[in-house]
């Protein structure tokens, strides 16, 4: 078993900046979705049922019909993260 690390800063909400020892990502989104973009560009997208640890996470190709999952994911994560800027702001 490897040693792990890994530690998330949120810099607005529903944007978080991940660091880990292989490297550097950034989420977008919040409980029940989420888009994760990491090295080399890599897009993978998020949906699950907030508190009962059931989720589908897969990695998303611009350019083929996963590609298509993706605008949808984006559409999603946007409405959850301009929610949470509103709460935030309110």
């Amino acid at each position: 078993m490897g040693l792990r690390f890994h530690k998330s800063i949120s810099l607005l909400p529903g944007v978080k900046l991940n660091i880990s020892k292989t490297g550097i990502s950034a989420s977008i989104g919040g409980k029940g979705a989420t888009v994760n973009i990491g090295k080399g560009g890599r897009v993978r997208g998020t949906v699950g049922a907030p508190g009962t640890g059931i989720s589908y996470s897969e990695e998303i190709t611009p350019g083929t019909s996963k590609g298509k999952t993706f605008y949808f994911i984006v559409l999603v994560v946007g409405i959850a993260a301009a929610y949470g800027i509103y709460r935030w702001l309110h």
